[in-house]
């Protein structure tokens, strides 16, 4: 399906307040986003919280300030109302009951009695005998009489959907194609829970209709929650969004993404220290196969998003791929913009020109915070600790080349051809065996950043303290 611009398009992200937003919504979020950017229409923020027990504000406010880092823009939202305030369902009960009771009055629902326990047994017994489980039907004919009895006793009841029997829900979904649902495999289906707060099936879909939600893309493990969503919406005369399933997302190994292929949460990318552009990049496609290359900004993203790329396979997660964009993105970052992000790895106390020295040596070989506070260890902690083989490498090239090399360090101010000059006058070496041993001893690693950048942001003192301990 392509898409013209729409201003009258409105796309949402509805998610639940109970817990970190994992990447698989943060990608849902993201191409909501991207299909109204694209489209030039409206994107909602809608909190979906009547699970008041594992509900939080702590989660919200953490919800928020995730989305706000990845860089998604809504029009509406809790945060900011809207033409359809409230935005948070716990908000809209009122709205749910009213709606609800015109399902009661003309018969499209009916009070179910039924206990978790009658309704567990029913279900085994279905199962048992190779049937789909669904409810049976059980309070659908009660007569009014025998609704007063349940009700008497103090039986608690739940609102059911009286699905029609021997009938067909249709849909075109937006990945998925042609959809039919027979509703003999659907059954009759809570919209109101036993404690009166709606079901998700139902105030889902309401709110949907009201907010003017034209298009909903969500993972395919809700593609079973439409037909029921389509009855209610048509029950209640209210007009269905087109709904698009996008492919769920699983670990590099095909299973469901968890702990064990890394972080799984924005929360958790953000603290390792990666870039919302990176994460953006990299949940643009998973899932979508968009016709373009390379690192894309908001625009050019939004640009090409195309609904006609939507996988229906699961789509993997791969951590690697993720530091491929993040290496890129870093690398991308203007000066200023570097060192805002690596602030905290930065030792504290140093001089801007310092500053400005350290980062331009350590730049090209950093991808993480984390890289920049181990380089900072190099340049200014304590003398390094040499690898496996290091030790042999460096005594090779013996006292003579050390002290020459020391005494230039001191006499130069770090200058790294005056420091080999002189090492290589003192030892007749050169190429890697002039080159290994100094930064060995200069890092305590063979390999790393260009060796001049690191010793111009080095300490003068420290440079020469680690040459001169293998002078002797």
């Amino acid at each position: 399906m392509a898409f013209m611009p729409d201003p009258s398009l409105v796309t949402r992200f509805a998610p639940s307040p109970t817990g970190s937003l994992h990447l698989g919504n943060a990608r849902t979020a993201l191409f909501n986003f991207l299909l109204a950017r694209h489209a030039g229409g409206e994107f909602i923020l809608r909190i979906e919280d009547t699970d008041a027990e594992r509900s939080s504000d702590a989660y919200l406010a953490a919800l928020i300030e995730d989305l706000r880092w990845l860089g998604l823009a809504w029009q509406a939202g809790p945060d900011i109302g809207g033409h359809a305030a409230p935005y948070r369902q716990s908000e809209r009960t009122g709205l749910y009951a009213d709606f609800q009771e015109r399902l009661l009055v003309t018969g499209a629902a009916y009070p179910c009695y039924c206990t978790p326990a009658e309704l567990e047994l029913s279900r085994r017994t279905m199962l048992a005998a190779g049937k789909p489980p669904r409810y049976v039907g059980t309070c659908r004919d009660l007569t009014a009489a025998q609704r007063r009895d349940r009700e008497a006793h103090g039986r608690a009841s739940t609102l059911r959907f009286r699905v029609k029997p021997g009938a067909e829900v249709a849909f075109d979904d937006i990945v998925h194609g042609a959809q039919r649902f027979a509703t003999d495999d659907i059954g009759d289906f809570i919209v109101r829970r036993a404690d009166g707060s709606a079901a998700f099936f139902f105030c889902n879909a309401v709110d949907d209709a009201l907010m003017g939600v034209t298009h909903v893309l969500r993972g395919a493990d809700h593609l079973a929650n439409t037909p029921r969503q389509i009855l209610v919406l048509t029950a209640l005369g209210l007009p269905a969004p087109t709904y698009g399933h996008v492919s769920l997302i699983v670990g590099d190994d095909g299973a469901p993404l968890s702990k064990r292929h890394g972080a799984t949460s924005l929360a958790e990318l953000r603290e390792r220290g990666y870039l919302a552009v990176a994460v953006r990049n990299h949940l643009f496609r998973l899932g979508h196969a968009p016709a373009v290359q390379g690192l894309l900004d908001f625009d050019a993203m939004a640009a090409a998003f195309d609904l006609r790329h939507l996988g229906r396979s699961p789509a993997r997660f791969d951590l690697v791929q993720l530091d491929v964009w993040q290496k890129e993105a870093v690398h991308g970052l203007s000066g200023a913009a570097f060192a805002q992000w690596a602030a905290e790895a930065l030792p504290a106390g140093l001089a801007p020109a310092e500053r400005e020295s350290f980062i331009a040596a350590v730049r090209p070989n950093v991808v993480f915070p984390a890289d920049v506070r181990a380089w900072a260890e190099v340049v200014y902690g304590d003398p390094p600790a040499l690898p496996d083989g290091g030790e042999a490498v460096v005594r090779e090239a013996g006292s003579a080349f050390f002290r020459a090399a020391a005494a230039a360090a001191a006499a130069s101010d770090n200058d790294l051809a005056a420091i080999t000059a002189a090492a290589r006058a003192a030892s007749g070496r050169k190429g890697p065996a002039l080159y290994k041993p100094l930064r060995l001893a200069l890092t305590g690693l063979d390999h790393g950043p260009e060796l001049a950048s690191l010793l111009r942001a080095m300490p003068r003192a420290k440079a020469r303290e680690r040459l001169i301990r293998y002078a002797h």
